[in-house]
Parts: structure tokens; C-alpha cells; sequence
């Protein structure tokens, strides 16, 4: 069957899925409905925003549904009336199988790692903050387990030692739009051999599960290397933190954006700060020093150190906590 001629029901959210859809209707691919979350109040004003997909949809002229629930009647029956033959779903929610199994061809996912290694919400993140030097992106068909279905191709991506989350976020969404098309193409023509995720050692597997606030703190005790990392998968969102205490001061946190690891033996408390109050900021870790580039004061914007120093003259009387 002509690809061209596939009847594509596209399902995503976020920023991450809109280079993959303008791929699609660029190239003359059949998108008959976008499915995206319902908008929802955002700012301080709590107006309602719409998705970053279903702006790229109507942009596009394409149909649009928005489903508060994915097994809702009304919602299945409109599904059901278009007829699909391929469902694609990139960073979404999961499926009941009422949908996924519905276009005849099936639905496949875009994930955002190596699989089966980072199955889960946060697979850049994790990637990054646990110091690989490379991740990529995969398409799998669903079933009923979450990323746990048959692979039908990958692209594997180095990560930088200078990259972040924010950066690697940029390099996966782009490389994953000719992944996407490649296995439109190949299922077209029943050109795919999943790969099933069957009889892997599940000790030998990285989770990728979704982060909270209380994750990104930094753990002060833990060697330079790790922090560095740490900090690099949570840069620029959400963003590692640590709280700043002093005697007779108010505590205070900071979100910290990027930094580099001073190797040095050194006999200073871990946490402990040092700074000439001008020009640098460095964090005591268990083996060196965590020199801060950019970071941001709670209440105030984001900034570099000298940029900070200007107004924050008494910084040297904090320290960083927690520190195990």
C-alpha cells in the first residue's frame, strides 16, 4: 500500500511532537485528526492555553480532538468514523486499547531513548543524568504494557559532554521526525520485523520515571562528576536546586543552570562555599569544587555569577545543604 495513502490519526502534547507532524503533512502523508490534551489554565492569569500540537494542527488545517477521556463514547465513536490505518503517538498519554488497536495497521510510538533502557515519562533527563555518552530515539508498536512493545527502529545519538536535557531535547526531536517517517514507510509496505522486548534481565535496565521537585535537589556529598550530570539533565526544566542557609540569615534556594567540576583535595566542609565576591561562586563536593556559571535566587531572575555577585555581597555566610 502507497504510504501516502495511509489513513494517519496523529496523537501528541507537547513541543516534542510538532516537528514529527509538520514532517507529515509536509511531505504529503494523510493526517485525517490530531488528538491532543484539552486546554488548560496556565500564568497568573490562568487563561487557557492550548497544546503546543494542537497549535502546529490548526496551522496546518488539520482536525482536532481533544478528548478529557480516552474511553468516552462519543470519543471512541468519532475514532472509529475515520477510519484509521495508522495511529503514531508521541508523548502523549497512554492508550486504552480500544485505541491503539483500532487502525488496522496499529499505533506506534516515538520514544525518546534506547529501548528497552529508560522505559518511562523523563528518558532525556535520566539519560543525561546518569552520564551516558549516548541515547537516541525509538518506534515501537504499542500493546499493553508502557514502552514495552515490539521495535521497529532507532537512531542512536551521541550526548555531548557540553549538553543538557534542553540540548539533547532539541537534537531528539529533530532526528526523530525521519524516524517517524521511515517507519510509516516501512509498515506501508510490510517491511517490519518488530523486535519484542521479551526475556531482558530487568536489574540490567535504567528507568527513566517522571521527575518531581524533590528530585532535583542536589546531594552535595556525592562526587563532582555526578553533580555536574545532575545538574546538566535538569538544565534548563526543571532545573537542579539547593537550599542556601546562614547563621542570623534567611534561608534561601537557587536553582543552579550549568557548572564545572574542580578536581582538587581539599579539606573544606562539603557544601561549604567560596567565592572572592566578584567573579565566582564554588560549591565544596566530595572531590573538588562545583564552580556555578548560571543560576537563579529564588524571587529573582536568571543570571550569571558575576552578574549575581554585583548585588549579593554576603553570599560567602551561606553554605548548601542537604549534604549526606
Amino acid at each position: 500500500m502507497n504510504a501516502k495513502d495511509l489513513r494517519i490519526i496523529f496523537m501528541g502534547t507537547p513541543e516534542f511532537a510538532v516537528p514529527s507532524l509538520r514532517a507529515l503533512v509536509a511531505e504529503g502523508y494523510n493526517v485525517v485528526a490530531v488528538v491532543t490534551a484539552p486546554d488548560k489554565p496556565a500564568g497568573r492569569g490562568q487563561k487557557l492555553r492550548e497544546s503546543e500540537v494542537k497549535t502546529a494542527a490548526r496551522e496546518l488545517g488539520l482536525p482536532v480532538m481533544q478528548p478529557e477521556k480516552l474511553k468516552d463514547p462519543q470519543f471512541v465513536a468519532a475514532m472509529e468514523a475515520l477510519k484509521p490505518d495508522l495511529g503514531i503517538v508521541i508523548a502523549f498519554r497512554m492508550l486504552p486499547e480500544i485505541i491503539w488497536a483500532m487502525p488496522r495497521f496499529g499505533t506506534f510510538n516515538l520514544h525518546a531513548s534506547l529501548l528497552p533502557q529508560y522505559r518511562g515519562a523523563a528518558p532525556i533527563n535520566w539519560a543525561v543524568i546518569n552520564g551516558e555518552t549516548e541515547t537516541g530515539v525509538t518506534t515501537f508498536l504499542l500493546n499493553h504494557e508502557i514502552d514495552k512493545g515490539g521495535i521497529i527502529g532507532q537512531i542512536r545519538v551521541p550526548i555531548d559532554s557540553t549538553d543538557n536535557v534542553g540540548s539533547m531535547y532539541e537534537k531528539l526531536m529533530n532526528i526523530g521526525t525521519s524516524l517517524v517517517i521511515d517507519t510509516v514507510e516501512r509498515i506501508s509496505s510490510g517491511n517490519i520485523h518488530p523486535v519484542e522486548q521479551e526475556n531482558i534481565d530487568e536489574a540490567t535496565l535504567r528507568p527513566a520515571p517522571k521527575i518531581f521537585k524533590e528530585d532535583c535537589i542536589i546531594d552535595w556529598s556525592r562526587n563532582g562528576k555526578e553533580i555536574i550530570d545532575f545538574i546538566r539533565g535538569l538544565s534548563p526544566y526543571p532545573s537542579a536546586w539547593t537550599q542556601l542557609d546562614g547563621d542570623d540569615l534567611p534561608p534561601l534556594t537557587a536553582k543552579i543552570f550549568s557548572a564545572r567540576f574542580i578536581p582538587e583535595v581539599h579539606d573544606a566542609d562539603t557544601g561549604s562555599l567560596g567565592t572572592d565576591g566578584r567573579t565566582y561562586i564554588r560549591i565544596a563536593c566530595n572531590d573538588g569544587w562545583i564552580d556555578i556559571d548560571e543560576l537563579q535566587i529564588a524571587g529573582k531572575k536568571r543570571m550569571k555569577t558575576k552578574e549575581l555577585l554585583l548585588g549579593f555581597r554576603n553570599i560567602a555566610a551561606y553554605r548548601c545543604y542537604p549534604t549526606h
